[in-house]
Parts: C-alpha cells; sequence; structure tokens
C-alpha cells in the first residue's frame, strides 16, 4: 500500500487534469504539484529541460535539520528555466586534482574560485530540489502527453556527502537524452554534512539528507507519468557518496522501495563510513564555538544553531579541515537502525534487502585521484602502489560484498569496471580510470567543452573508440532501465553469478574500455561458496599497463571510504 504523502500527488494530478486548460504546449507540464514550463536549448533541440522543480519544502528556520516535508498539491505556475541552488557546501582553499584539473565534477560557482576557502556562492538552504530531461513530445495527445512511457533514471549526485548537487556541468544528461530520445532523467539534490547528517542531542531524526533523496524518488514516482516517464521503471541511480546513498535509502525501505532497479557507481551501503557519535560531540563542538553554549540543554542548543547563518556554520567546519585541525569533525550518515544500519552483511542475510535487480561499477584507478594532489609532481602523479591497494581494498571490496550479499539471496546483479583512459576527461595521463571517470561518458559530456577541461580541443578531438565507449555505455545503462531483470542478458552481458552456457560457474564482470575493446565478459571462479556471510573473496590481476583489473576484494567489514 502506498504512503498518503505519494497518493495526495496522484489524486492531485487527476484533478489538475479537470481544471486545468488544455495547453498543447510541449514545454508545461502540469503535475501533481504545480504547473511547470521547461526549455529547450538550441543545441539540444529534442530534449526539454525542467531545470528547477521542488521536491519538498524548504528546510529553513524551524525546519533546519528535520526530515523534509512534501510540497503540496497546487495548480501554481513556474517558469523552470534555471538550476536551482545546490545545498549548502564549502570550498577548500586547498588544491585537489578536482579543484584545478577536473571541475566540472564541481557545482558551478559563477566567478567564485574553486579553492575559494569559503562556503560556495552558489549553494543555500533552499534547496530541495530536482531537474528533469525528458525528449520533446512527438506524439502529443489531447492533454500534451506522450503515448509512450519512458523509463526514468533518477540520479543522486556524489561528492563524500559534502559537495555536488544538480547544477554540475559533467552530470547534465542533455546530450545522452538528445541522443537516444528513449529515456528521462532527472538528477535531485540532498542534504548535505551538517545540514544532512547533524547528530544533534536535540534531534530524533538525524539522518535527514538520506529522508531528501527519498522524498525526491517519491515525488518522482508520484509525477514523473506528466512528463512521459514511467514510474514502474524508475532506476535510482548515484555515483560514489551517491551509490552509496541509494543503497541505504533502498535497504530503509525494502518493503517499498519505489524503484524497479538500482546503479551503484563507486560506492555501496557496505562502505564503512559510519562512525556513531552517541555523544553528539562534533555538533557541540561547533555549538560551542559559534555562541551556542548549552552543555545540560540539547533543546536549548539545537534552537539557538538554528539562528546560526548557514554560512557561518559551513565556513567554520570547511576551515577547520581546511587547517587539518584535530580531532576530525564528521557530518556523514551514521547509524540509527532506522535510516542507516550499521551492518549490513547482517541485514541482508536477514533478507532485508530490496528484491530488485541492480547495477554495481568501479574504475580501474579509483583512488587517483583521492589521494594527496601531487601539487609539486603534477606531470607524473602519485605513487601508484598505494592507489591500486586503494582502489582494491575500498571500491573492489565495496562491489565484491555486495554482488556477494545479492548472490546469497539469488537476485540479479551485473558488474563492471570502467577502464577508459582518454584525454577529453582525463587531462593528466597517471589519472587513468579515476573516480568517476565513467561519468562524463554515461552522461554524453565528455565531449562537450566547458570551462573546467585543461587542454581540450574540443569534440573534434574525441576519436571513434572513444565514442564507441561511450555510447556501449550509455546503451547498457538505457538497456538495464528498459528492462532490469533480462535487458543485458539479452544484449549478451551475464549477470555476476550467471552460469556460462558451457558448464563454466564463475562470476561475470563486464570490462570496458581495456586493452583496445570497448566491452569484454571476465570470469572470475569464485574462491568462497555464496552461503559464507565473509564476502566474495576473489583475485587482483594486473592485465594492461597502467589497468588494473578488479574480480574480487576482501571481508565487506574491512572497506572503508575516505
Amino acid at each position: 500500500m502506498r504512503p498518503l504523502r505519494v497518493l495526495l500527488p496522484l489524486l492531485a494530478s487527476a484533478l489538475l487534469g479537470v481544471l486545468a486548460d488544455d495547453e498543447k504546449d510541449q514545454l508545461t507540464v502540469k503535475a501533481g504539484t504545480g504547473i511547470y514550463t521547461g526549455l529547450v536549448d538550441k543545441q539540444f533541440p529534442h530534449v526539454r529541460q525542467f531545470r528547477s522543480i521542488p521536491y519538498a519544502q524548504p528546510p529553513l528556520g524551524k525546519r533546519r535539520w528535520l526530515p523534509p516535508v512534501a510540497v503540496p498539491p497546487s495548480a501554481r505556475r513556474s517558469y523552470a528555466y534555471r538550476f536551482p541552488p545546490s545545498c549548502p557546501q564549502y570550498q577548500s582553499k586547498n588544491f585537489t586534482v578536482w579543484t584545478t584539473n577536473i571541475t566540472d565534477f564541481a557545482i558551478r560557482l559563477y566567478g567564485q574560485s574553486f579553492t575559494a576557502g569559503a562556503m560556495a556562492q552558489a549553494s543555500s538552504e533552499d534547496c530541495l530540489y530536482l531537474a528533469i530531461w525528458t525528449p520533446v513530445v512527438e506524439n502529443a495527445t489531447d492533454s500534451g502527453t506522450d503515448d509512450r512511457k519512458l523509463p526514468v533514471a533518477l540520479f543522486l549526485p556524489g561528492g563524500d556527502f559534502v559537495g555536488g548537487g544538480v547544477d554540475v556541468p559533467y552530470q547534465q544528461p542533455t546530450p545522452w537524452v538528445e541522443r537516444t530520445r528513449k529515456h528521462i532523467v532527472v538528477t535531485a539534490n540532498y542534504r548535505l554534512n551538517i545540514g544532512g547528517f547533524p547528530w544533534a542531542a536535540g534531534l530524533d531524526t538525524q539522518n535527514v539528507g538520506l529522508l531528501d533523496a527519498r522524498m525526491a524518488l517519491e515525488w518522482v514516482y508520484a509525477n514523473i507519468a506528466s512528463f512521459g516517464g514511467d514510474p514502474s521503471r524508475i532506476m535510482l541511480w548515484g555515483q560514489s557518496a551517491g551509490g552509496v546513498a541509494v543503497d541505504m535509502v533502498a535497504h530503509a525501505n525494502p518493503e517499498e522501495p519505489l524503484a524497479a532497479s538500482l546503479f551503484m557507481q563507486s560506492g555501496t551501503a557496505m562502505v564503512n563510513i559510519s562512525y556513531p557519535d552517541a555523544a553528539h560531540s562534533n555538533f557541540t563542538f561547533v555549538a560551542r564555538n559559534l555562541g551556542c553554549d548549552f552543555p545540560s540543554d540539547p533543546a536549548a542548543e539545537l534552537e539557538c544553531m538554528r539562528q546560526v547563518p548557514m554560512p557561518l556554520l559551513q565556513n567554520f567546519i570547511g576551515q577547520y579541515k581546511d587547517n587539518a585541525t584535530r580531532p576530525l569533525l564528521t557530518f556523514k550518515p551514521a547509524p540509527d537502525e532506522r535510516v542507516v544500519f550499521f551492518n549490513y552483511t547482517t541485514r541482508d542475510i536477514d533478507g532485508h534487502l530490496p528484491a530488485i535487480p541492480a547495477l554495481v561499477s568501479t574504475t580501474s584507478n579509483e583512488v587517483a585521484t583521492l589521494s594527496r594532489y601531487p601539487l609539486n609532481n603534477v606531470t607524473e602523479g602519485p605513487y601508484q602502489p598505494p592507489i591500486d591497494a586503494g582502489t582494491v581494498g575500498i571500491f573492489v571490496c565495496l562491489a565484491s560484498n555486495t554482488t556477494a550479499s545479492r548472490a546469497r539471496k539469488g537476485l540479479t546483479t551485473y558488474r563492471y569496471e570502467y577502464a577508459g583512459n582518454f584525454s577529453s576527461v582525463t587531462p593528466l595521463p597517471w589519472m587513468g580510470a579515476y573516480h568517476a571517470s565513467d561519468v562524463p561518458m554515461i552522461f554524453g559530456t565528455y565531449d562537450t567543452p566547458t570551462p573546467g577541461r585543461i587542454g581540450f580541443a574540443g569534440p573534434s578531438a574525441v576519436g571513434d573508440f572513444e565514442r564507441k565507449v561511450a555510447e556501449t555505455l550509455q546503451d547498457y545503462v538505457l538497456t538495464f532501465m528498459e528492462d532490469p531483470e533480462h535487458g543485458l542478458r539479452n544484449r549478451g552481458w551475464p549477470a555476476h553469478d550467471d552460469i556460462f552456457a558451457s558448464g563454466g560457474g564463475g562470476r561475470n564482470m563486464l570490462r570496458i574500455a581495456a586493452g583496445g575493446v570497448v566491452a569484454k565478459n571476465e570470469k572470475n571462479e569464485p574462491k568462497a561458496p555464496l552461503d559464507e556471510p565473509a564476502g566474495d573473496s576473489g583475485s587482483y590481476e594486473k592485465k594492461d599497463p597502467g589497468q588494473d583489473e578488479q574480480l574480487g576484494g576482501p571481508d565487506g567489514q574491512s572497506c572503508t571510504l575516505r
């Protein structure tokens, strides 16, 4: 049975169909929470963009740090022309590859320095919005909708739970939707850092950033049909911290996932990022330093902190980290046994995981761009052995334990490793297939010139092989969206635990862009029976110079994401 907050927008949408006039303007859509007018970019004439639609009420004032509140039914008209502000986040003053070489993964700052040492001026507490990219309606009915119902991807951006958002150049899928015209992509903001994971003594609910993500999914489920989408074919998708969020949101709602499939890029709930702060010491430390010193009165502390301007909160926490002050101040998902769970392996064994297909992926050089920036040796890059060890010990570990856990329950899981190293998205060769380098390949932004590219010669510099890799990866993801259970099998990509027709019993993984081959299935013989909860103990083998093949990993309890 659907919750009331999902049903209300559906009822409102039906009511609007009666009350509103029958506009045939395909850039105007009547949804349960309002009437939204989008736009078409001349560069992508077959894509409608609805760049800013609220899915929850602004979490301001007394709503700061509370669970999101759904937008009520409305017939109000809005012009969704401009991307929304991202949720509050800090721009570090320290140099990283993300702030110097690949800034297209960051939110647009509109003139502010990527190393500002201050809260991003393009971020705001009023941030609970999503954006929708959908093909131009070609077979409109009298109601202005399309007869087809297209599969939908809802993307949760990554950023270590402290950064990211809708307005990220690499993560805007206009080129992909323009190319296929067969699917819809939605990207949603969710609260970050202390705004999304405060762990304050005066609060009953702490992981409100993940509740935001769930509410965005509920809004999409209730309203996407108005935009031509199929609510029965929603793929909940995230990269890095976004992948962790996807898995956590799904685990928190196993009986009512709303999504038909999951896509977790370089991050799953098996990651060990959850450290309980039972004494709420981090929040209290910030409070005391900002004039809210109430050592024995959590309610007063919370009320006082709600009056502190968000830039002061972000700047204090960000500058504290910039200066490498100890002890660390961390505001990320932490176990409450309601939204985030301490042991996902045990929870999966007990059957509390969503019984829907999943796509799990890694890249072959994940940690290259997550290590300390080699400021004095940018050309040569960091020392590679620790990069290899981190890639396997962190990211391969997550993927292996997630696929093994799902296999124990007989759930369909596909897995790939991306190994591409293309100059259009990899300005420094040592970066290789770094963390998130497959994102612009799927979104289609790998050949779109933007101010963030260092030495990018333009789309004409993109070779045939790179384009083939990108389009193949896009088509695979679209196939998974269309038919999560069997679509990829029908294209020749066996699920992770499918048995080869020849009688082999190994684990399957598609390797993409390795050794000059667009895509090739690799089979790894399992080293442990599936009923062992410790995880998928596989192997790590060097195949190509600079490329690492990862087909397994250690016990999930040792996984750590920094």
